[in-house]
């Protein structure tokens, strides 16, 4: 763990010395931080790969058809698209209009939960790898204690014991700390696509509501591309 490299260093011992001193508990602390390191890689190649997808001039021809009556050409361009936009509106134009409100939350709905993978992960390892330190260093002080003899090198052994154990909390405060920074940037990117979805629907209510005007009352505008 990058923790033990750097509490190794700062102590004068090799990383494995730490990573024993620091007991048993350290080892499903490092399957935690493992597992909390694999999830924050994919989220962040799943980040890039979504910004890189989307397609802002696909979003306003699906607008721009609605606006000109064609529900079924902008719901199949919606539908087959990489943009996570326009799925969600080619979702809602699929279905009638009592249902369009529902299919339209449905559709936001699954798209936001692909952003919220691996979330649960990040935040387990954030509330739980300080207290899985807490327990070891408790319990490392319980048998430094429990070493006492009564001879006048007693306190030395335990005041090194103590210092060696409290590498367990040390370790993981390090681990929350390190996942609580991608876990807020991972949730300020579903924030701004929570966002992106509020607009798409506020300018799918303006497209509907041109489409249900005569040719004649419609201002022969094109609905702006989402940026």
């Amino acid at each position: 763990m990058n923790n033990v490299l750097v509490f190794g260093f700062l102590m004068g011992k090799s990383p494995m010395e730490l990573f024993v001193a620091g007991g048993p508990i350290m080892w499903p602390m490092l399957f935690l931080s493992l597992l909390a390191m694999t999830v924050v890689i994919e989220r962040l190649i799943f980040i890039a790969r979504e910004r890189f997808s989307r397609k802002p001039h696909i979003v306003g021809k699906v607008l721009n058809l609605v606006s000109e009556g064609e529900f079924k050409a902008a719901a199949n361009v919606g539908v087959d698209s990489s943009d996570m936009l326009g799925r969600v509106l080619g979702n809602c134009l699929k279905t009638d209009d009592e249902a369009k409100e529902d299919a339209f939350a449905e559709a936001s709905s699954r798209e936001i939960s692909r952003y919220q993978q691996g979330l649960p992960v990040l935040d387990t390892a954030i509330t739980a790898a300080p207290l899985l330190g807490l327990l070891g260093t408790v319990t490392g002080m319980m048998g430094s204690f429990g070493e006492i003899t009564g001879d006048l090198g007693a306190p030395t052994a335990i005041t090194g014991g103590i210092a060696e154990a409290l590498v367990a909390t040390a370790a993981g405060l390090l681990i929350a700390i390190m996942c609580l920074m991608p876990y807020n940037f991972i949730n300020a990117r579903i924030e701004d696509a929570r966002r992106a979805i509020e607009e798409s629907g506020s300018l799918l209510e303006i497209a509907l509501a041109e489409a249900k005007k005569s040719p004649g009352e419609r201002p022969g505008e094109k609905v702006a591309l989402l940026q």
